[in-house]
């Protein structure tokens, strides 16, 4: 023990990966221990930790983020014996990846007491060759001829240089895209291209997807040991500091994620609800979101804390008091009981809205449909309004409502609503039932498909479900076949018969006409447009 105690207090020369009478000594002990002995060296040559396992390997401790950085290294190198034949290791190699070390080495022992070989391995930048890696070997360290300063200078500022090669700083976090679901490889490829657009607007750079196929068939929680390194030796090469994966996690399968990868983990539920907290504008959309994401949270405190943060007295409640576990939990559920509250007033108000409308004897339209299918735009082209209408998922929250004017005196009002998407999470759905409830009171849905979609038929299956599950499948409803300006003609044709659809361009007006008297047939107002 005086002896390991003793390694802290030898230093290393600045431009030597280790000295030689330091792998000397270190080879020694560990022979005689029968034990694994590994160094933990900074950049200046100090002993920032002394390792020991046991004869197959040693147990690193946790390091963390010793520079803090996610674009730079780690500023520590492992130098440790082995004590059988051969070099370095998978296990070394995935150490190298994962805690993003300077570089491993391995004292490889002769049974002769003569010098140990060295064989030692370091991360490559993005853009050469091999798999990340690059290795070197000398039959023992006075023969390794390596200057380690100038090495790592070096290799730090061409990691720095190629990851801004790959995408400029721009201040927007950098974000792998991960499926780990049990699919085709088409239809999961399919997902992560939608998955990259709810990333885009919600303001990521999207630099790398991966498809993981788990071998039980399941979604799992946990990547094997090639895939973590796989991933943490692109991220270190790109920058990259969040995964996002496509499935939903529970909270014990992002934190074993975010320890296995060092990185933060999302799932595509809060990243939906991300973009949603930043669409929202009115203080009803605000109060929804937030109510969805508190009903997201919750199940997610578990993060243990024994620190006392109240004393109760009374019978039965003489003791510690809550953990402020218990304090988040509580004061999440008393703002949830609150927020419920005020959305109840927000469903009265609207009800009473409905109320009048239905009183002047108008009938309501609701357009409905995918996010990004053109609803807003074809709003504001069909009654000349200014609904903020963007190429983005997400950029309609609030309901609007416009009157649209028919022959002879006649009206309507035209409705927009919050776009669905697939796996719709179903906080998301109970924080906007208020904004839904405007659904149920519609004399007609005007169902909008995008027609350039290559996900057409999933998107239209997407939005008849969350309809029946809303109870909205009984109401009327038109298929609107938009954006056929993006596609032949032969094609919109053959798409507006398979949905029964009427055709447009929410961009042209003139391509109204056929929808305007479509929405007056299907409210009974034949004497305007005669059955042809």
């Amino acid at each position: 023990m005086n002896r390991l105690r003793r390694l802290f207090r030898r230093r290393v020369p600045p431009d030597k990966v280790i000295g030689p009478e330091l792998a000397r000594d270190l080879a020694q002990l560990s022979v005689e221990m029968g034990r694994q002995i590994g160094l933990l060296l900074d950049r200046s040559g100090g002993v920032a930790a002394v390792v020991v396992g046991d004869n197959r390997g040693l147990l690193l401790p946790e390091l963390g983020r010793h520079r803090g950085a996610l674009t730079r290294l780690n500023g520590l190198r492992l130098v440790h014996t082995h004590l059988g034949p051969g070099g370095l290791d998978q296990e070394d190699i995935n150490d190298l990846a994962n805690l993003r070390l300077d570089l491993v080495a391995a004292l490889t022992l002769r049974p002769d007491n003569s010098p140990p070989a060295i064989d030692l391995a370091y991360l490559l930048p993005q853009g050469q060759t091999g798999h990340g890696v690059e290795r070197m070997f000398a039959p023992h360290p006075a023969a390794l001829e390596l200057d380690f300063t100038q090495f790592i200078h070096a290799l730090e500022e061409e990691l720095i240089r190629r990851q801004k090669a790959v995408t400029p700083v721009t201040g927007r976090d950098r974000a792998f895209l991960v499926s780990l679901a049990a699919l085709p490889r088409t239809e999961a490829e399919e997902r992560l291209l939608e998955l990259e657009d709810l990333a885009g607007t919600a303001g990521l750079t999207v630099l790398d997807r991966f498809f993981f196929r788990p071998r039980d068939g399941r979604v799992g929680g946990a990547l094997s040991p090639d895939r973590v390194r796989q991933i943490n030796v692109q991220a270190l090469q790109a920058g990259v500091d969040l995964l996002v994966f496509d499935q939903d996690l529970t909270p014990a399968q992002v934190a074993r994620l975010a320890e296995q990868t060092e990185l933060r983990v999302i799932d595509r539920t809060q990243l939906i609800l991300d973009i949603f907290a930043q669409r929202a504008r009115t203080r009803e959309g605000k109060l929804q979101v937030e109510m969805a994401q508190l009903s997201y949270l919750l199940p997610r405190l578990t993060k243990k804390d024994t620190g006392l943060s109240r004393l109760t007295g009374g019978i039965g409640a003489r003791g510690p008091g809550e953990t402020k576990l218990e304090i988040d939990r509580r004061r999440v559920r008393e703002r949830l009981a609150n927020l419920k509250r005020q959305l109840e007033a927000v469903k009265s108000q609207r009800g009473l809205h409905r109320a009048r409308r239905a009183k002047a004897g108008l009938p309501i339209v609701s357009i409905v449909g995918y996010t990004n299918a053109g609803k807003s735009t074809l709003l504001n082209n069909l009654t000349r309004s200014e609904v903020l209408a963007e190429d983005r998922l997400f950029a309609t929250l609030d309901p609007t409502s416009r009157r649209l004017k028919f022959p002879r005196d006649r009206a309507i009002i035209i409705t927009d609503t919050v776009g669905f998407i697939r796996d719709l999470p179903p906080d998301l759905l109970d924080a906007f039932s208020a904004t839904l409830e405007e659904l149920a009171g519609a004399d007609l849905l005007l169902h909008v498909l995008d027609a350039s979609s290559p996900r057409l038929a999933r998107q239209a299956e997407t939005v008849t479900g969350l309809l029946n599950r809303l109870e909205l499948g009984r109401l009327p409803r038109l298929n609107v076949l938009n954006k056929i300006d993006l596609i032949p003609a032969a094609t919109a044709l053959a798409l507006a018969r398979r949905y029964d659809a009427v055709t447009i361009s929410a961009l042209e007006p003139a391509t109204f006409p056929p929808l305007i008297q479509a929405i007056g047939r299907h409210l009974g107002w034949t004497d305007l447009w005669p059955a042809e």
